[in-house]
């Protein structure tokens, strides 16, 4: 009961209209002295054609609405606002001498919110009609909520979009000069040092770049501006690719990376499947120690999928963690001090499915992981 008086006292009356329906006189008065008292707009009319016109031109919140009157009755006139788009959300409570459990179920087929039975009480008139206003209340509070949260959701998008767009190309062109400089020089021509800042800020400039560009593709996979465009690929054309690229990103680490896969044609999405193989394998290098080896396989799962591999031999996973690996976001450390936003691993998820496929992990903690993805064959 408290609860109920804590939330009437939030709500401002005079912010809220009742249309009260009725064709006798003395009633559409008394009605209207009542509510009036209780500080609510009020607004009348005296029957069914009166009420629908009222109920456009005023917007009720509430119409309280006789059942009996001579040219439409209250039910009757129920239906038509029922199926009226500017009237139908607007709750109504029959005010009615029949009290049959067959009108009751038929008032509420109707589009009947409540019942108040004539001749009416006040205490359970104001009772039933804040009830009501409360729920109106209440829906009125969640629609706005959810357009501000949808606002906020929208910046944050365009936020990320745009951070990501704008960073990425100029962040590629540092990437590039600092694997370059890296390639050609050597501790013996620069000195140990410094040699090992630059190689340092070489590998810190992979990691920004690849969460850029996963935070540019997950942006435009959660606002649906991202397309899966299918088609047959040859996954032996496919992975060595992606391998080669993190030769030397392994080298540095002295990790060596092997491949073993069969021609296997699956049905996916060129980049996605791509964007997957490359997150597998960059968090394999972060998470590997020095002087290991990294497997990449490609076999068939079963006869409707493709299975892609990467397994390493690091500092795999702790059983209490493996059921939300793909979707936490957590940050984590690898194994020389890189740090990784999660953002990756829940892309991968959104890809594999997005392309009728899913991922799955293996690990045993201090001995390695495998993470693996799940592609539809090519059908015949």
């Amino acid at each position: 009961m408290d609860a109920v008086i804590a939330n009437e006292s939030q709500i401002n009356r005079s912010d809220y209209k009742i249309l009260i329906v009725d064709d006798v006189q003395s009633n559409v008065l008394l009605l209207k002295i009542l509510l009036s008292n209780e500080k609510f707009q009020v607004c009348t009319a005296n029957c069914g054609k009166m009420c629908i016109e009222q109920a456009r031109a005023e917007k009720p919140d509430l119409v309280l609405l006789d059942v009996m009157m001579p040219d439409i009755s209250g039910f009757d006139t129920a239906v038509i606002m029922k199926k009226d788009p500017e009237l139908k959300d607007i709750p109504i409570i029959f005010l009615t001498a029949l009290n049959t459990p067959s009108d009751l179920v038929k008032g509420f087929q109707v589009g009947a919110n409540d019942f108040l039975s004539k001749p009416f009480n006040k205490e359970e008139l104001l009772v039933r009609v804040m009830h009501q206003i409360e729920l109106v209340d209440a829906k009125r509070t969640i629609q706005r909520q959810n357009r501000e949260l949808l606002a906020t959701i929208n910046n944050r998008d365009k936020m990320y979009s745009v951070i990501a767009h704008d960073l990425r190309s100029p962040m590629a062109s540092i990437r590039m000069v600092l694997n370059l400089v890296v390639a050609s020089m050597s501790p013996d021509i620069i000195g140990p040092e410094l040699f090992e800042l630059l190689d340092k800020a070489n590998r810190e400039s992979e990691e920004v770049h690849d969460l850029l560009d996963n935070l540019l593709k997950w942006t435009k996979s959660q606002t649906g501006r991202l397309n899966v465009v299918l088609q047959d690929l040859d996954l032996n054309d496919i992975i060595p690719g992606v391998v080669d690229i993190f030769e030397m990103i392994a080298a540095t680490k002295k990790i060596k990376l092997t491949y073993t896969g069969d021609s296997i044609v699956v049905r996916a999405d060129n980049d996605m499947l791509k964007t997957v193989v490359r997150n597998f394998m960059s968090n394999a290098i972060k998470f590997s120690p020095e002087d290991s080896t990294i497997d990449i396989t490609v076999t068939k799962a079963d006869d409707q999928f493709a299975k892609i591999s990467v397994r390493d031999h690091g500092v795999g996973i702790a059983a209490d963690r493996l059921g939300s690996i793909f979707h936490k976001g957590e940050t984590t450390y690898g194994t020389g001090g890189e740090e990784g936003s999660g953002l990756g691993l829940q892309l991968c998820q959104d890809f594999a499915r997005k392309n009728g496929g899913d991922v799955m992990v293996e690990s045993v903690e201090g001995e390695g992981s495998t993470f693996s993805v799940l592609l539809p064959l090519k059908t015949e």
